[in-house]
């Protein structure tokens, strides 16, 4: 599986299958459609509808293909070759920082903050603090993270039936671009500057001060522009999140403390799926003992996006014989911007990893594939590890429950321009 001068049969078969589920995810809402039309097999359509099921599907087939190919046993080395830490990672952060103790915890803190600014003005604070406080919080507790927190906080507020699709996809945009870029202010918290930063001996002090304040600036203004886009719907009525709800008992602090002290100890042991997983039983073990105080887990929605991240890592780890030569023969612009479209079509981290791997790369052609890649990261759910996990949690939002390519692309395309100004031009 080296890299070679000319790449091999089951390379070219993974990037001809990396394709065609790229197609499958462009397609996956004419799936659901299909699904409406077609009763009798709506249940096979609803499956091949769901992006999340894409590349672990298509990984199945490469498996399955090389296993017919090349024997069972050359078939299973080179899935357990692979990597898996982050879809393990981003499965068990989800759950954790998608429970009932985390999010009344945040929603108290966003609800007490846009209090400050009025009756009037808090649905509009609401939706400013999820797509620029949360985002950059992501530095501190991951992006993964981040994104769960966000899209429950923004989904009864932003992406509801009365809002017109065209304003839920320009802050599906924002959110996804603002998650991707706000995770530079540390060292650990972002996939495709983890892929790196060990490698590179980028420290969280040369994050904030080479991308962090940059990013943080570009977050601000992309949070306050489809804020004030989203002004008219948000204004004129309250969100559901804000309306009367049937009161509930409050989540004890120690419960909540509980829960904060797993989240910290599974964000500080990212690298050592043994020790997450650990903490991760504890937590389930903890949930279940204070079942009184928990809402149903997001377990579905987590395994679907672990399991699309893993099919990611499968087809992703054998397109280095194209994407490497591509990268190495870029001047450092030339890079930012091949790095900007590659990360539309391959998952940033994947992007920034084989960059780690080229000998001399110097610090400007470092820094130009870094910025491109998470500035590109909000453009395709496949763009950035966390986005799969925002999709699951938001497209029931959406017509015909399901997130179109073509609309992604179009709302992120401004807040990735902003994003792509401020690696740029800002000294």
């Amino acid at each position: 599986m080296s890299l070679s001068a000319s790449p091999s049969g089951v390379e070219i078969l993974a990037t001809a299958l990396f394709a065609l589920a790229l197609l499958h995810t462009f397609a996956a809402r004419q799936f659901e459609r299909l699904a409406h039309s077609h009763p009798r097999h709506e249940g096979v359509f609803h499956l091949l509808g769901e992006v999340e099921v894409v590349f672990g599907f298509w990984a199945i087939v490469l498996v399955l293909t090389m296993a017919l190919g090349m024997g069972g046993d050359t078939a299973l080395a080179y899935a357990e070759s692979r990597n898996y830490t982050e879809p393990l990672f981003v499965f068990v952060v989800m759950v954790i920082a998608g429970s009932r103790p985390i999010l009344e915890a945040v929603m108290r803190a966003v609800t007490a903050l846009s209090a400050l600014a009025g009756a009037r003005a808090a649905p509009l604070a609401g939706a400013w603090l999820g797509l620029a406080a949360v985002p950059l919080l992501g530095s501190l507790v991951t992006e993964p993270a981040a994104m769960t927190i966000a899209a429950l906080l923004l989904a009864p507020r932003v992406f509801r039936p009365d809002m017109p699709e065209r304003l839920k996809y320009l802050a599906l945009g924002v959110l996804f671009v603002n998650v991707s870029i706000g995770g530079t202010l540390t060292a650990y918290a972002a996939p495709p500057v983890l892929m790196v930063a060990g490698a590179w001996g980028w420290d969280s002090a040369f994050m904030l001060a080479t991308f962090g304040w940059k990013a943080a600036l570009a977050v601000l203004v992309n949070a306050s522009v489809a804020v004030w886009m989203l002004r008219g719907p948000l204004g004129t009525q309250p969100a559901a999140a804000d309306r009367e709800a049937p009161a509930r008992r409050p989540v004890p602090w120690t419960v909540t403390a509980v829960h904060l002290a797993l989240l910290a100890g599974v964000v500080l042991t990212a690298h050592h799926p043994v020790a997450f997983l650990g903490l991760f039983l504890l937590f389930l073990g903890f949930t279940r003992a204070y079942e009184r105080h928990q809402d149903p887990l997001l377990i579905k929605e987590a395994l679907l996006v672990g399991f699309f991240l893993a099919g990611l890592v499968v087809l992703g780890g054998l397109q280095r014989w194209w994407l490497q030569p591509l990268v190495s023969g870029l001047e450092p612009m030339a890079l930012f911007f091949g790095a900007l479209g590659l990360t539309a079509i391959t998952d940033n981290a994947a992007l920034t990893y084989l960059g780690a791997q080229i000998p001399g790369l110097g610090e400007g052609a470092r820094y130009m594939l870094v910025a491109g890649a998470v500035a590109g990261g909000g453009l395709t759910l496949i763009a950035n590890a966390p986005n799969p996990a925002g999709a699951a949690l938001l497209r029931r939002g959406f017509q015909d429950e399901s997130i179109g390519a073509g609309g992604l692309l179009a709302g992120a395309l401004g807040p990735t321009l902003v994003a792509v100004a401020a690696f740029v031009l800002l000294p």
